[in-house]
This record gives structure tokens, C-alpha cells and sequence, in this order.
């Protein structure tokens, strides 16, 4: 069986890497990530890592692996922002908060479909200007959900967190792995 990573996201090739896994192949999919009106995010982040993986073209030898992480401020989500204004206000909103980190993994083998989803609790410290400005300069926001990555400079401003610390960084690898040996990829065996 081949592994085709459904992303993009050099941050989930580095997770994967931390399970020995590298991908066959890497197809990120062309899909629409705009939220359903009215959506909310536990299930809008669900319905994209699905929809990804459905999306991409795969042989009867490979197996897909999508997921999407969302950042949830009460029902509000918080995408990747779009330009530096908009990490501003991300950061802005969540500075001195407790907000979700939802990522939602989905793992196809043919026509069946395993998922996943994994919320974890994570509080962002109250931030000074010098410490937004300083941020939003490094352009470490961009292409972040939320407008922030744990696992970079932002890390400095997460004093605690309550869950999956990968699956902030964008892939959950205990749930990961589960479902990928529940669609058949042997993961723990060596190659022949």
C-alpha cells in the first residue's frame, strides 16, 4: 500500500515523519473551504478533512490521508487569514482567551472513509503590541489557522493546553495512526 498525504502542509509531513511514514505521493486538493452558512466548526472541520480526501484522485494501491484544523473562538471560526490585517484581528480576539483547536483527520481506502476529529483546549496569553507587531512581522501567520503556529515563535504565547499538543501543529499522530492501520496501511512493519 502507498501512502498520498491530501495536504499541502509541510508541518503534516514532518508529523508523518514522526511515525516513520513518508509519502508516496503529495496531492493537496482543489476544493472549496468556505464555511456552510450557519456552520459550525466542529463539523464544518470534519465535513473539509472528508471532502478532501474524497477529492483526490487515488489507485487501488494507495490510500489517502486528509485532514483540515480549525480555530474555534465560541462558534466563530478562525480560517487562515488572508493577509496580515487579518491575523491582527485573529490574534487580536484570541489574546487573553481559551479557544478550540479542532482537527478533523480523514483517511480513504478505496470507497471507504475512516475519521476522526480532535478538540483541544488551548489559551493564548494576553498580548502586548510589542509581541502582536513583532508577530505579525515575522509573517510566521501565514498560511495558519487562526493566524498562529504552536509550534514557532507563537509558541511563547501559549502557556497551557489541554489535549492533543499535534494535533494543534495540524495532525493528530496517536488517532492518525490508528486509522491508517484501520485501512490496512502497515505501519509499524518493515517493507519486504
Amino acid at each position: 500500500m502507498k501512502l498520498v498525504l491530501g495536504s499541502g502542509s509541510p508541518r503534516r509531513r514532518e508529523l508523518l515523519a514522526h511515525l516513520g511514514i513518508v509519502p508516496a505521493d503529495i496531492r493537496p486538493p482543489d476544493i472549496d473551504e468556505d464555511p456552510r452558512r450557519g456552520e459550525l466548526p466542529r463539523p464544518y472541520c470534519v465535513r473539509l478533512a472528508r471532502e478532501k480526501a474524497e477529492a483526490i484522485p487515488a489507485g487501488d494501491d494507495e490510500i489517502v490521508l486528509s485532514a483540515d484544523t480549525t480555530v474555534a473562538l465560541g462558534r466563530r471560526i478562525l480560517g487562515k487569514p488572508e493577509d496580515e490585517k487579518e491575523a491582527a484581528s485573529f490574534l487580536t480576539a484570541l489574546s487573553g482567551r481559551r479557544h478550540r483547536v479542532i482537527t478533523a483527520v480523514a483517511v480513504r481506502r478505496g470507497d471507504r472513509v475512516w475519521e476522526r476529529d480532535v478538540v483541544t483546549q488551548v489559551k493564548m496569553k494576553s498580548l502586548s503590541n510589542e509581541e502582536l507587531n513583532a508577530y505579525l512581522q515575522s509573517g510566521d501567520w501565514r498560511g495558519k489557522a487562526g493566524g498562529y503556529g504552536i509550534q514557532g515563535m507563537a509558541g511563547a504565547f501559549i502557556p497551557w493546553i489541554g489535549g492533543s499538543f499535534t494535533a494543534v501543529v495540524g495532525l493528530p499522530l496517536a488517532e492518525t495512526a490508528n486509522l491508517l492501520q484501520a485501512a490496512g496501511f502497515p505501519l509499524y512493519k518493515s517493507a519486504p
